[in-house]
């Protein structure tokens, strides 16, 4: 008997083509959404060997089905008369080669196995999965979009995002495993706070049915104990009290039970003790620190939209206008559309000024280079990534591609400075909650080396081109001043970090919000001090002008 498995060992072939769109290292897979989009393909293909093996080992069973059935007819006519049925020669013969060698056939494709051709594919893929990194920084980014927007456990365990649309073919949800995870990657982190949420989210889908391979117990005890690291005696207790109802030998929480309800009584007895003044003391810190407002907090209030508001008198000085430049020629018959976001910093944006061809041919060339983004050490000025950064970028010099040469020629026309002299374009694609937190452009008089090795002096302004429209999340937040800046394809923002003196402009400090849903690209150009003396004069008062 012959099995035609051929056909399987072909199907796998077309699998390893994919693997040629890799390089032979990664890391940081989370950190660029358009570096993630290759491993759906990845995935796709690999459900597709799946299917195939499937087939295969179907395809198995049917011929040895076929054979049990054929068999079962034969011998229960033959053992109705035996001596019948082997009195005739071919009936004795047939028998012998069945025993001896068909037999022998059935036995093979039997064990026959055919997951070999998917198992050595999954293996070769392997190497080019995401790593542990990767998913504890995916969940990371989750718990950092669940604290900047404020959202609760149930909506992101729904999928009900802000932006997200209600059409989708698909409902992004979360499973009590994913919720246990993100749980734990707290837990590792000593992050009691967010490992109690998201126990209690999985508590909460289990209590309502979920069907899951976690178990009750395990997730009250991760619950129990985040809460009590919290300083929530009672809240510790009751949970362990649930979870010896369900398993009454549990050790470990029979142990805290005891020293659980010893620390109550003792915390009861010391409130108790505690007199009122101390009680008004408290309070008052309470209040104090209610109004004590870090950074951090000032910036994830202002990617969620909720900071400073101009005054009418300043937001009647802002306007919308076609831009020329001082009549530069390629602008005088078509001057671009200028409008000023914001007054002190002057952040001022222009519609329409990059194409849909161009924005794809510049994410076309960086995307392949798209490497874990990099900060300025201010210390030993080298370059080096950062935890508070989150996305991948590339560098394009003007020399590989017409546009990118095209659009630095605009910049400078725009501008009126020179680019001759600034960074190549930079090209970001931010990850799962992407994001930058606060920082300056430019060096400050600590950081006296931070351009040295460029040899162009300070970086003068920043353009920012947005590539591509965010659902939420996303905005270029400027956290001294109370400025949110949403990201709009076609777009670009410009502002200058120094003033005419050469000192930096501190109100300048900005952040990118994390991404909450959708895919961000910018690309950007840094514009440095040198080849700018005559183009924006040095002068002595810090002034807010953009020339």
């Amino acid at each position: 008997m012959l099995v035609k498995m051929g056909v399987w060992s072909v199907c796998c072939i077309s699998l390893l083509s994919c693997l040629l769109k890799f390089s032979s290292a990664h890391s940081d897979f989370f950190t660029s959404i358009g570096h993630m989009t290759d491993l759906l393909f990845t995935e796709k293909d690999l459900v597709t060997s799946l299917k195939d093996y499937i087939k295969a080992e179907e395809s198995k069973l049917e011929q040895v089905k076929q054979w049990a059935e054929k068999l079962d007819a034969l011998t229960a006519t033959a053992t109705q008369d035996p001596e019948g049925f082997l009195g005739h020669p071919v009936n004795a013969f047939k028998l012998m080669k069945r025993l001896n060698t068909e037999w022998g056939e059935v036995e093979d494709l039997v064990l026959k196995d055919m997951s070999d051709g998917f198992i050595s594919n999954l293996t070769i893929q392997r190497q080019h999965f995401p790593n542990d990194e990767d998913q504890t920084g995916a969940g990371r980014a989750l718990i950092r979009l669940q604290d900047t927007y404020q959202l609760d456990t149930q909506t992101i365990s729904s999928g009900d995002l802000p932006g997200v649309s209600t059409d989708l073919p698909y409902k992004s949800t979360l499973s009590v495993e994913d919720c246990y995870e993100l749980g734990k990657i707290s837990y590792s982190e000593a992050d009691y706070y967010h490992t109690e949420l998201w126990m209690a989210q999985a508590l909460k889908q289990l209590d309502e049915g979920e069907d899951s391979s976690i178990d009750v117990v395990t997730v009250l005890d991760y619950l129990s104990y985040s809460v009590y690291q919290q300083g929530e005696l009672e809240r510790a207790l009751d949970n362990t009290e649930r979870l010896l109802t369900i398993d009454p030998e549990h050790q470990r929480a029979l142990g805290n039970l005891k020293y659980f309800a010893y620390q109550l009584a003792k915390q009861r007895k010391t409130e108790e003790q505690r007199s009122s003044a101390e009680e008004s003391e408290k309070g008052q810190d309470k209040e104090w620190m209610k109004q004590y407002l870090p950074e951090k907090r000032k910036y994830e209030r202002l990617c969620r939209g909720e900071g400073l508001r101009m005054t009418p008198r300043r937001q009647r000085r802002l306007f919308c206008r076609y831009h020329d430049n001082n009549r530069h020629p390629l602008y005088v018959i078509g001057p671009v559309k200028q409008e000023d976001e914001w007054d002190r910093p002057r952040i001022v944006r222009y519609h329409n000024i990059i194409t849909e061809q161009e924005m794809e041919k510049v994410k076309e060339l960086a995307k392949p280079r798209l490497r874990r983004a990099t900060i300025s050490n201010p210390v030993t000025g080298f370059l080096e990534t950062a935890q508070y950064r989150i996305s991948k970028s590339a560098w394009l010099a003007a020399y590989e591609h017409p546009v990118v040469d095209r659009i630095n020629q605009r910049i400078e026309d725009i501008t009126g400075l020179d680019v001759k002299t600034a960074e190549e374009l930079q090209v970001a694609n931010y990850g799962v909650g992407g994001q930058y937190e606060p920082h300056f452009d430019f060096g400050r008089k600590d950081e006296p080396d931070a351009f040295k090795e460029l040899g162009t002096g300070n970086r003068i302004a920043t353009w920012l081109f947005y590539m591509s429209d965010v659902a939420a999340g996303g905005a270029t937040v400027f956290s001294d001043v109370g400025a949110a800046v949403k990201p709009m394809k076609g777009t670009a923002v410009f502002w200058y970090n120094l003033f005419p003196s050469g000192d930096g402009d501190y109100s300048t400090r900005h952040a990118a919000c994390p991404v909450l849903v959708g895919n961000k690209w910018v690309s950007n150009k840094w514009i440095h001090e040198r080849g700018q003396e005559f183009r924006r004069p040095c002068g002595l008062k810090e002034t807010d002008g953009t020339r």
